[in-house]
C-alpha cells in the first residue's frame, strides 16, 4: 500500500483531519494525498504559501521568526504547521519550507535543504533534511515522501 494511502487510512481510523502549508513543495503533498480514494474524509483545506507575506497572512508566521531564523528554518516550519492546523481547524498540520534549487542555496542553507513541521493536536515535531542537489523536482518529490513516512510514524505513536 502506498504511503499516502496508509496516511489516509490512519487519519480516518483516528478521526483526524489534515491540512498542509507548503512552500518549496508547491502543493505536491496535498496533491499526493488527494490521489487517494477517501481523501475527502480527511482534508478540507491546505495552503501553498510560497511568499513570506503569504506565510504571515494566512498561517500566522511571525515576521520576527523569519527575520531571526530565515524562511527556511525549523522555526518557520513549526509556525507553518501550527498555523495551518489552526486556520483549517484540523488535528494535523504539516509545514514544509526549503530550497528546492537549482539556485537559492547558501553555505548554511544549501540546495536540497528542507525543513518540516508536524503538528498533531497542538504538539509539534520539527525536522531538517539535507536531500542534496538532486534537481528541483526530485528534491520536492523526496520531501513529499519524507512527509508521508513521518506522518505514518507520528500517527502510529499518537
Amino acid at each position: 500500500m502506498a504511503l499516502e494511502e496508509q496516511v489516509v487510512d490512519l487519519l480516518i481510523e483516528k478521526g483526524y483531519r489534515i491540512s498542509f502549508a507548503e512552500s518549496c513543495t508547491g502543493g505536491l503533498c496535498c496533491g499526493t494525498l488527494v490521489n487517494v480514494t477517501n481523501a475527502s474524509k480527511v482534508l478540507d483545506v491546505s495552503f501553498t504559501t510560497y511568499a513570506n507575506e503569504a506565510k504571515m497572512e494566512f498561517l500566522g508566521v511571525k515576521a520576527d521568526t523569519i527575520l531571526k531564523n530565515g524562511v527556511v528554518s525549523e522555526e518557520v516550519a513549526y509556525e507553518m504547521a501550527l498555523g495551518v492546523a489552526a486556520a483549517a481547524k484540523s488535528e494535523v498540520g504539516v509545514g514544509v519550507t526549503g530550497v528546492a534549487g537549482p539556485g537559492g542555496g547558501t553555505e548554511k542553507k544549501p540546495v536540497g535543504m528542507v525543513c518540516f513541521g508536524f503538528s498533531i493536536n497542538g504538539t509539534v515535531q520539527t525536522y531538517t533534511k539535507q536531500f542534496g542537489e538532486l534537481g528541483r523536482n526530485q528534491v520536492r518529490k523526496t520531501a513529499v515522501e519524507f512527509v508521508f513516512q513521518t506522518l505514518i510514524e507520528l500517527l502510529n505513536n499518537t
